[in-house]
C-alpha cells in the first residue's frame, strides 16, 4: 500500500472522527445539561460531588458524561438516568426525603429526541401537570419510581405520550383511581403503579383497550371489586401482579382463563373466595410463575383434575394458606408433572401424607421448599443423591418424627436455611450437620432431640447467624472449647445443658437465651461489656448462676436473671440507660434500691419480686416515667407508700404485696392509667427482626424491578413474662395480654385508713387486691365505675358498712371476696354478686344473707 493511499485513509478517518465528535454532543443539549446540573446542585441535598464528569471542556463532548447516552446516528441525547440524586427512601411505614425538589421540567426542553428518562429514587415534590410536558412526547421509557409524588395519577398530563412503552410510577403516594385518560398511552407495553394508595375498580374500558400491554404491576394498593371481563382483550399480557389489594369475587369466573400468554401471575393477599380450579389454566403453556399467598381463609384451590394435564412447566409455585385440595388433602398428580421447579411454597395448606421425596427427585434444580404448617407425618428422609441446589427448607409445624439421617449434611451441603421446629424428631443430632457450612439459620426447636450437640455443628457452621435449639432434651456442655460461632441469636432455653458460660467472649448480637437449664458459675464480664450495640435480650433465668450482679449490665433491652442464686447488693454503678426490662425475681438480693436503677428513663419493666430488699420506696422512683410494670412483691420493704408513684402515669401493673408497707393508700393513684392506654403505647408486643431467606425469582421483567419471593421474618421477640395473681390464680402474662392487663395489688401489708374514693376512677383496671391489711371504713360506692374489673379482693381487713348494691352491675367480675371484715346489712345477692359462694362473704358477724335475712356466721 503506497503512502498517498495511506495518507488519504488517514484524512478520511480524521474527518469521520470530527463528524462523530460533532454528533456526539449537540451544543444546545450540552448547555442544557450544564443548566440542569446547576439546577440540581442548588435544589438537592446530594452529599457527594454532583455529576463530576459534566464539565463543558470534557473531551469527546457531553455524550461521554455519566448517566447520559446519545444516539450514534444523530448525536442527540436519548437517555438521561438521574436516579437517587435527592436521596429519597421509602419503607413500609414512612417516606423519607432529604430536601424538597420542585423539578423544573422546562429544563428538559433542549432534549427533543429524549427516549428514556429515569428520575427514580428522588424526593420530587412537584413535577407533573406542567404545559412543558409536550417536549417529552418522544419518551419511550419514563421511570418515576420512589419519587415521593402524590395526588391523582398524571395520565391527563401525558396526553402527548403516544410513544411511551414503559411507565413506572411505583412507590409513590398517588391516590384515586385509574382514569380514562390512560387510553392516550396507546403504545404502552409495561406499567407499574405498585405501592401507592390507589383504589377503585379496574373497570375502565380505556385501560382494557391498551392491547399492547405485556406487563401490569398494581401490587400494594387498595383496588377492589372483581377483575373486569374486558381484561381478556390484553392478549399479549405476560406479567400480571395484582397482589396486596382488595380484589374479590370468584377466580373461576374471572378473565384469568383467557390470558393464555401469561408467564407470571401473582394474585396474593386479596379477598378472592370460592373454588379456583387449575384446570382453568389448561391452555396457559407459557406459565412460569404462580404466586398466591392467601389470608382470608375463603379461597379453595384445586389442582387435582383427571381431565387435564398441564401444558406448562413452572419454575415457581406458591400456594400458601389456600385450603389446597380440600378433598384430596394432597396434590401428588399435579406436581408429578412438574420437572423444572426452583421454588415450591405450599405452607399453611392443610396437606397431609409423607414427605414428598419424589418432588426433589423430579426437580433437581429445586432451591426452595416450604411445607410449613401442614399435617405431613412420618420420617423425613432425603433421597440418596446430593442435592447441591437446595438452599432453603422449612418443614416446621408438622408431625414428622423419627431420627435425622446420619448423612443429612452430605445430602444437602449447600443448605442456607433449615427449619425443622415444632415436630416430633428425636434422638441425637448427626455429626454431618457440621458439613452444612453455608447455614445461616438452623431451627430445631420444640422437638424431642436429646444427647449432646455435635462438636462439628458449633465448630464448623461458622456462617450461622441464628441457632435455635430450645425446647428439647439436649444435655452436656455446649460451650466447649470448640464453640466457634458468631451469632445474632442463640436460643438454648428449656434443655438440660450444664457447665458455665465461657470466659472467652461469645459473639452474640441480638438474643442470648439459655434459660431453664442447669448452668452454673458467675456472669462473665463479656456479657456486661459487649462491644456491639445493645441487643434485644439476655435471658439467663432459671439456672443456678451465683455471685453478685456486675456493673455495666446494660447490653440489652431485656435482661432476665430471675430464679438463680444471685446474692448481695445491687451495685450502685449499674448503668441501665438502654435497658427496657429488668427482671431479677427469685434470687437472694439484699439492700435498698440503688439510685442507679431509679434513673433509668428507658425502663418499662422492673420485677424484683421474692428477694430480700429492705427500706422504703425512694422518692426518686419518679425517675422512671416509662414504667409499665412495677413488681416489688415478696421483699422486706417498709414505710409509707411514696406518693411519687402517682407520677408514673403509664403503670399498668403495680404489685407491692407481701411487704411491710404502712400508712394509708395514696389518694393520687387515680393519676395512674392502669390500662387506659392507646394501642400505640403497647410495648410488650414489640419485636425486632429482619427478613431472611428472600429469593430472587427466575423471571426478567421489562420494568427492571427486582422480582423476589418473600423470605421468612426472623423476629427477636421481647419475651417478657410477668407472674401475677388474679382470680386466686397465679398466671404468666406476656405479649398483647401483658399490654392490656391492668392490676393493683397491695395485699399482705400493714396499710391503714380508709380506701380512697379516687380508686373508683380507675375505670380500666382489671384486678384490685387490698386484702390482708388493716383498712377501715366503707367500701367506696365509686367502685361502681370499675366497669372492667374482673377480680376484687378486700378480705381480711376491718371494713364496715353495707356492701354497695351498685357493685351488682360489675358484669365482668369473676372473683369477689370481702370475707373477714366488719360488714353489715343484707348482701345484695343479685346479678353478678349472686354468682359467688358464701365463702366470699363469711367472717362478717353482722352481714345478713339477703335471701333469708339470717346472719352469715350461722352458716359457717
Amino acid at each position: 500500500m503506497g503512502w498517498p493511499l495511506v495518507k488519504s485513509l488517514l484524512w478520511s478517518l480524521l474527518l469521520f472522527v470530527q463528524i462523530h465528535e460533532h454528533r456526539a454532543c449537540i451544543e444546545e443539549e450540552r448547555m442544557g445539561l450544564l443548566e440542569l446540573k446547576a439546577f440540581l446542585k442548588s435544589h438537592t441535598n446530594y452529599t457527594k460531588p454532583l455529576l463530576p464528569t459534566w464539565v463543558y471542556e470534557t473531551k469527546g463532548g457531553c455524550c461521554s458524561w455519566e448517566w447520559v447516552n446519545c444516539s450514534t446516528n444523530t448525536g442527540h441525547v436519548i437517555n438521561l438516568t438521574l436516579s437517587n440524586i435527592n436521596s429519597y427512601i421509602k419503607n413500609k411505614q414512612h417516606y423519607y426525603m432529604r430536601g424538597t425538589w420542585f423539578f423544573n421540567v422546562s429544563l428538559l426542553q433542549p432534549f427533543k429526541e429524549l427516549r428514556i428518562l429515569d428520575l427514580s429514587s428522588n424526593g420530587i415534590a412537584s413535577w407533573l401537570g406542567n404545559e412543558e410536558l409536550v417536549y417529552l412526547s418522544n419518551l419511550e421509557v419514563l421511570n418515576l419510581r420512589y419519587c415521593g409524588l402524590n395526588g391523582s395519577l398524571p395520565f391527563k398530563d401525558m396526553a402527548n405520550f403516544s410513544n411511551l412503552e414503559i411507565l413506572d410510577l411505583s412507590g409513590n403516594d398517588f391516590t384515586g383511581s385509574i382514569t380514562p385518560y390512560i387510553g392516550a398511552l396507546s403504545s404502552l407495553k409495561a406499567i407499574s403503579l405498585s405501592e401507592n394508595r390507589l383504589n377503585g375498580t379496574l373497570n375502565t374500558p380505556e385501560f382494557c383497550a391498551l392491547k399492547k400491554l405485556e406487563e401490569i404491576d398494581l401490587a400494594g394498593n387498595g383496588f377492589e371489586g372483581m377483575l373486569p371481563p374486558c381484561l381478556k382483550n390484553l392478549t399479549s399480557l405476560s406479567y400480571l401482579d395484582i397482589s396486596d389489594n382488595q380484589f374479590n369475587g370468584n377466580l373461576s369466573s374471572s378473565p384469568i382463563a383467557s390470558l393464555t400468554s401469561l408467564e407470571y401471575i401473582d394474585l396474593s393477599y386479596n379477598l378472592f373466595e370460592g373454588l379456583f380450579s387449575f384446570s382453568l389454566l389448561a391452555n396457559h403453556s407459557k406459565l412460569k410463575v404462580i404466586q398466591l399467598f392467601n389470608d382470608n381463609k375463603k379461597l379453595d384451590i384445586e389442582t387435582e383434575n383427571q381431565s387435564w394435564d398441564p401444558l406448562f412447566q413452572l419454575k415457581v409455585l406458591v400456594l400458601s394458606n389456600c385450603n389446597l385440595n380440600r378433598l384430596a388433602g394432597n396434590f401428588h398428580k399435579f406436581l408429578l408433572d412438574q420437572h423444572e421447579l426452583e421454588v415450591v411454597d405450599i405452607s399453611h395448606s392443610k396437606l397431609n401424607g409423607s414427605f414428598p421425596i419424589w418432588l426433589l427427585e423430579n426437580n433437581t434444580g429445586l432451591q426452595r421448599l416450604n411445607l410449613r404448617s401442614n399435617s405431613f407425618s412420618g420420617e423425613f428422609h432425603l433421597p440418596s443423591d446430593h442435592y447441591m441446589n437446595l438452599r432453603w427448607l422449612d418443614l416446621s409445624d408438622n408431625h414428622f418424627d423419627g431420627k435425622l439421617q446420619e448423612d443429612i449434611g452430605k445430602r444437602i451441603p449447600k443448605i442456607e436455611y433449615l427449619n425443622l421446629s415444632q415436630n416430633q424428631f428425636e434422638g441425637n443430632l448427626p455429626s454431618s450437620i457440621g458439613d452444612m457450612s453455608n447455614l445461616w439459620v438452623l431451627d430445631l426447636s420444640s422437638n424431642n432431640f436429646s444427647g449432646e450437640v455435635p462438636m462439628e455443628l458449633v465448630a464448623n457452621c461458622t456462617s450461622l447467624d441464628i441457632l435455635k435449639l430450645s425446647n428439647n432434651s439436649f444435655q452436656g456442655e455446649i460451650f466447649s472449647k470448640h464453640f466457634n460461632l458468631s451469632l445474632d441469636s442463640l436460643e438454648l432455653q428449656n434443655n438440660n445443658f450444664i457447665g458455665t458460660l465461657p470466659v472467652v467472649p461469645l459473639e452474640v448480637g441480638e438474643v442470648l437465651n439459655i434459660s431453664n437449664n442447669h448452668m452454673t458459675g458467675t456472669i462473665p464480664l463479656w456479657i456486661v461489656n459487649r462491644s456491639t450495640s445493645p441487643g434485644v435480650a439476655v435471658d439467663l433465668s432459671s439456672n443456678s448462676f451465683e455471685g453478685q450482679i456486675p456493673c455495666g449490665l446494660s447490653s440489652s433491652d431485656v435482661i432476665n436473671l430471675s430464679h438463680n442464686l444471685f446474692s448481695g447488693l445491687l451495685p450502685s454503678c449499674l448503668n441501665l440507660q438502654d435497658v427496657g426490662h429488668l427482671l431479677l425475681q427469685g434470687n437472694k438480693l439484699t439492700g435498698s434500691l440503688p439510685k442507679a436503677i431509679l434513673n433509668s428513663s428507658s425502663l418499662v419493666t422492673l420485677d424484683i419480686r421474692d428477694n430480700r430488699f429492705i427500706g422504703s420506696i425512694p422518692d426518686e422512683i419518679d425517675g422512671l416515667p416509662n414504667l409499665k410494670v412495677l413488681s416489688l412483691s415478696g421483699n422486706h420493704f417498709s414505710g409509707v407508700i411514696s406518693k411519687q408513684l402517682c407520677r408514673l402515669k403509664r403503670i399498668g401493673i403495680m404489685d407491692l404485696s407481701n411487704n411491710s408497707f404502712s400508712g394509708t393508700i395514696p389518694y393520687c393513684f387515680n393519676n395512674i392509667t392502669f390500662g387506659k392506654l392507646a394501642s400505640s403505647d403497647f410495648v410488650y408486643t414489640n419485636a425486632v427482626g429482619f427478613e431472611i431467606g428472600g429469593f430472587s425469582l427466575p423471571y426478567k421483567s421489562v420494568l427492571d424491578t427486582t422480582l423476589a419471593i418473600q423470605g421468612t421474618d426472623i423476629l427477636f421477640l421481647e419475651q417478657v413474662e410477668i407472674d401475677f395473681v388474679m382470680k386466686y390464680r397465679s398466671d404468666l402474662y406476656k405479649g398483647l395480654i401483658l399490654d392490656m392487663v391492668s392490676a393493683l395489688d397491695l395485699s399482705f401489708n400493714n396499710l391503714t385508713g380508709e380506701i380512697p374514693l379516687t380508686l373508683g376512677q380507675l375505670s380500666s383496671i382489671c384486678a384490685m387486691n387490698l386484702s390482708y391489711n388493716q383498712l377501715t371504713g366503707p367500701i367506696p360506692i365509686s367502685f361502681s365505675n370499675l366497669t372492667q374489673l374482673e377480680s376484687l379482693d378486700l378480705s381480711h381487713n376491718n371494713l364496715s358498712g353495707e356492701i354497695p348494691s351498685v357493685l351488682t352491675d360489675l358484669t365482668f367480675l369473676g372473683a369477689f371476696n370481702v370475707n373477714h371484715n366488719n360488714l353489715s346489712g343484707k348482701i345484695p345477692y343479685i346479678k353478678q354478686l349472686s354468682t359467688f359462694e358464701k365463702s366470699s362473704y363469711e367472717g362478717n358477724p353482722f352481714l345478713l344473707w339477703s335471701t333469708t335475712g339470717e346472719k352469715l356466721h350461722r352458716h359457717r
